[in-house]
């Protein structure tokens, strides 16, 4: 999964990369965008890595971007350079700040900030739609692609995001490769000062996400980033002294996965345990297509084991002789933790 950090100049963007990450990348305007893949924590994984014992163990995981916003303005969230990053992204973390920064004569305003960025996504993907649209009009294009740009477009005129509308509503398979800044998911994270990192998030920030279809989290970059810093050890002394449950990627990454409906599935055939990520409802023959496409192309059946089926029986001997491994066909609906060993024939 790939997630774009994006906010405003002084929301503390980069500490809360630095935060995620535990990187020490320069605070300011570089220009380019800082990337970093972080590892999804999972004692599942580390259980079957015990269990089976593999040359190579594979956590899902999730590339952080920083991307760049605009030069001196305080106003947009956006650099035109920026924008054409943001849209490879499969998620927006908009990071809002709730801190007084002395660089700033502003006031924060988390829920402005999110409302500007709102109107500053809706406009862009406003522009391209109707640039879309005249493309289609000069070349008499006809049919169901069509008639889906001039629905989003009412849409967005509307002012509203594409995220809120249903599969029935708009057909996406249509819309691959475009990447619509609106029908991303988008995570708002507020951003503030350390004694105020557990408190809920404002009442108006809520308010607005509702209607954007986002969902929303607090966290003090500052400390967090300090705590990422530490060794393993450490870290958990220093949440427990700071009254914190876990650290702020553990509490991201869970609702980065619920806001998408991520789940996991697992593989331990040959020398490698590893944790795959699709979306909940995805079937099998499509979930095998994320190992390989030409498990997908020759999909025969799968076997499956679930996780916690596997530690109930502690072998998986044990769980055949107890009939509990399941031989699914291309149509089952995969389960988070589910362990599958994909027959196929190309």
């Amino acid at each position: 999964m790939k997630v774009g950090l994006v906010g405003f100049p002084g929301s503390g963007k980069t500490t809360v990369f630095n935060a995620m990450t535990g990187q020490d990348a320069p605070i300011g305007y570089g220009g380019e965008v800082r990337r970093a893949v972080v590892n999804v924590p999972d004692p599942r994984v580390e259980w079957l890595s015990a269990l089976y014992r593999p040359k190579k163990t594979t956590f899902a995981s999730i590339v952080f971007c920083d991307i760049p916003g605009e030069q001196g303005s305080e106003r947009r969230g956006l650099s035109t350079a920026g924008l054409q990053q943001v849209r490879d992204q499969e998620a927006l973390c908009l990071v809002l700040r709730g801190f007084d920064n002395p660089a700033l004569e502003r006031a924060p305003d988390p829920a402005a900030e999110l409302e500007a960025f709102h109107a500053e996504c809706v406009l862009a993907d406003l522009v391209f739609v109707e640039r879309w649209l005249e493309r289609a009009r000069k070349e008499a294009r006809r049919g169901p692609e069509v008639a889906t740009f001039e629905r989003m477009r009412g849409v967005l005129e509307s002012e509203r995001p594409l995220r809120l509308l249903s599969e029935s509503e708009l057909d996406r398979s249509l819309l691959r490769g475009y990447s619509l800044l609106t029908d991303t998911p988008l995570l708002a994270v507020l951003n503030r000062d350390e004694e105020d990192a557990g408190k809920a998030l404002p009442d108006d920030v809520e308010a607005s996400l509702a209607p954007m279809g986002g969902a929303g989290m607090s966290l003090s970059a500052s400390l967090e980033a300090e705590i990422a810093m530490l060794e393993p050890a450490d870290q958990q002394e220093f949440l427990r002294d700071m009254g914190l449950a876990e650290p702020a990627l553990d509490r991201f990454i869970r609702a980065a996965y619920q806001l998408q409906d991520l789940i996991s599935f697992f593989t331990v055939a040959g020398p490698e345990v590893r944790a795959w990520t699709i979306r909940a409802g995805t079937v099998a023959r499509r979930a095998a297509g994320k190992i390989h496409s030409d498990m997908e192309r020759g999909f025969i059946r799968a076997e499956v084991i679930p996780c916690d089926v596997l530690e109930e029986y502690g072998s998986e001997q044990a769980v055949k002789a107890a009939g509990r491994l399941r031989v699914e066909g291309r149509d089952y609906v995969v389960q988070d933790g589910d362990i599958l060993r994909v027959l196929f024939n190309v």
